[in-house]
């Protein structure tokens, strides 16, 4: 065994053991994620992309990774940080263990770390860069590196059959996003978000923009056309897609002190009354002062900090989640979500309501 460092940028640092074939330092910034299972799904979510993942869960790793539940082809993280990792797989659908699936995939990570300490620290002074090294070593860098998705290639996608034809706009996508359209029975394109010019030519009858990582600001450049796409047709954002639909119709965004990720986070429906829980995973968050120049208007709060999440369109078919109504990983309590976007789709053709 070998020992590792996690170093903070404030000079915090946390020994631990460090993984095989490992030698350069690994630096991002660091996050914690509080869910008791998912890490798979954690470890593949392009919104995860170049961060450090901290799993505040003792036991991470016991059911091993499976083929069905991966959010991309690859790992997306640059490092993860655990107290314990099981060494062998307790699940009849498992093909690896954790500790192979990140050997394998070259994914460095440290173990025999008080995780519950190094989220203290985050949660005192905020996610910050951090490294990961054999030795105790600063990071180079005191700016966040995490980014908004860098698009892979510009081919246009198509998925299922049905009468609806639905446009995932890609800024990092989950698996389970695409996933879910197609078990509600309609056809999707998706299309890069660097190529808004194709829907035009697609004409569908609604889209999703979807979740992804970095700063909805990056998303500057695309605000204009993204705007026009929202005001042709009914429109869903999930995570930076709500967040991109708030900047495209004028309002703001701002960073939280260190975000909001797991699987238990509480939102009440400002419109019913309703509690349920969510799945997230997000530093920024639309500032619900801003909303006040938009024909925006709040939907729903975060129970813990009265923090907005979600939105809806004074007079559009409009309607966006700072949370994952997918739920993977998570509850299945928000998948309503999808069929009230369903409907707006279908209403807005003259059809009968999905449910």
């Amino acid at each position: 065994m070998q020992q590792g460092f996690l170093t903070l940028q404030d000079g915090q640092q946390f020994q631990g053991i460090a993984s095989e074939d490992w030698a350069d330092p690994i630096e991002g910034e660091i996050v914690f994620f509080t869910g008791m299972t998912g890490y798979q799904e954690v470890l593949t979510d392009p919104s995860y992309q170049g961060q450090i993942v901290v799993f505040t869960y003792p036991l991470i790793g016991n059911y091993g990774i499976n083929e069905e539940d991966f959010e991309s082809e690859l790992p997306q993280v640059k490092g993860v940080v655990m107290l314990h990792c099981a060494d062998t797989a307790s699940h009849y659908k498992a093909t690896t263990s954790l500790k192979d699936y990140l050997h394998d995939k070259r994914v460095p990570f440290l173990t025999a770390v008080d995780t519950r300490e190094v989220t203290k620290a985050i949660r005192t002074g905020g996610t910050r860069q951090a490294v990961l090294a054999a030795k105790p070593s600063k990071p180079v860098s005191t700016q966040i590196t995490n980014q908004i998705y860098q698009v892979k290639g510009a081919n246009l996608t198509s998925h299922g059959h049905g009468a609806e034809h639905i446009v995932l706009i890609d800024f990092g996508s989950k698996h389970s996003i695409l996933r879910h359209l197609l078990e509600k029975g309609v056809r999707v394109t998706v299309v890069p978000f660097t190529e808004l010019h194709a829907i035009d030519e697609l004409k569908p009858d609604g889209v999703v923009l979807s979740n992804g990582p970095g700063d909805p600001k990056d998303a500057a450049p695309y605000l204009s056309k993204i705007k026009h796409v929202l005001e042709s047709c009914p429109s869903l954002g999930i995570c930076l897609g709500h967040q991109v639909i708030a900047l495209a119709f004028g309002a703001n965004t701002e960073k939280l002190s260190f975000g909001h990720r797991g699987a238990n986070h509480p939102v009440k429906d400002l419109e019913t009354g309703r509690v349920f829980l969510t799945s997230q995973n997000h530093n920024y968050v639309v500032d619900e002062e801003s909303l006040a120049s938009t024909e925006l208007h709040p939907c729903f709060i975060h129970v813990n900090d009265q923090s907005l999440e979600g939105l809806k369109h004074g007079h559009l078919p409009v309607l966006s989640a700072q949370f994952h109504p997918e739920a993977n990983p998570g509850p299945e309590d928000a998948l309503w979500l999808f069929d009230d976007f369903l409907n707006m789709v279908r209403a807005k053709k003259g059809e009968k309501a999905y449910v």
